[in-house]
């Protein structure tokens, strides 16, 4: 999640460099996970960072959301910003697909001491998010590109009225802006369809941002 924002005449490890000078610290946990990750986990890349935490953070200071939803947990990084951001009484449920993750994952939520409020399911979000029996206030969308849309419905059945649903890489390094997409790039047909599919929603207000990877933020106004 790298190349935060694109501005002319400054390069980007300048900027970025700028802005996280001018953001409040990352917490040490925060930056050991995100230094073991690069070590030790292929395609760290996929990791949230510094500033992608702090805007989920603030998003949570915000919302005061009771029940938050992450589908995709990767090593665990904005699920641990998220929950830790979370009033009193609050949980968050996050989901990850790689069973290989799980040990990994439970040992950065052992150390935050976050237990009671990070809830991990391993396994297809799309198989356990029907099991839910409680809609949620808050749904962060990152994980595999060509099911965005797929994720996108189930998370409505799983909303209310005043949900927030933020999707992360809606931007795609730029691909979605491209005429015409190579046949086997699942990925960026996926976001492409899930723009589409987001912007012809009569259900839901929306508001695509041209920061980090292209982060879109949904308000649901009424019922699925």
């Amino acid at each position: 999640m790298s190349d935060h924002f694109k501005h002319k005449g400054i390069s980007h490890p300048d900027l970025d460099r700028y802005l996280t000078e001018h953001t409040s610290p990352e917490p040490v946990l925060l930056k050991k996970l995100f230094r073991e990750t690069h070590v030790k986990i292929h395609h760290p890349r996929r990791t949230s960072d510094h500033l992608t935490g702090k805007l989920l953070e603030m998003i949570c200071l915000m919302l005061k959301p009771m029940r938050v939803l992450e589908i995709g947990t990767f090593t665990g990084y904005g699920a641990l910003v998220m929950a830790a951001a979370l009033p009193e009484g609050g949980e968050l449920h996050t989901i990850e697909v790689n069973d290989e993750m799980e040990p990994f994952i439970r040992k950065w939520i052992d150390e935050s001491g976050l237990n009671n409020r990070i809830i991990l399911h391993i396994g297809d979000a799309l198989s356990i998010m029907p099991g839910f029996e409680f809609p949620f206030d808050l749904i962060f969308i990152d994980g595999d590109k060509d099911q965005y849309v797929e994720y996108y419905e189930a998370a409505m059945l799983k909303s209310h009225p005043g949900t927030f649903i933020i999707a992360d890489n809606t931007l795609w390094s730029g691909k979605v802006l491209q005429k015409e997409i190579p046949e086997g790039d699942h990925f960026t047909r996926g976001v492409m369809r899930f723009n589409d599919h987001v912007q012809a929603d009569g259900r839901v207000e929306n508001l695509l941002l041209p920061v980090f990877d292209g982060v879109t933020v949904v308000y649901v106004t009424r019922d699925a």
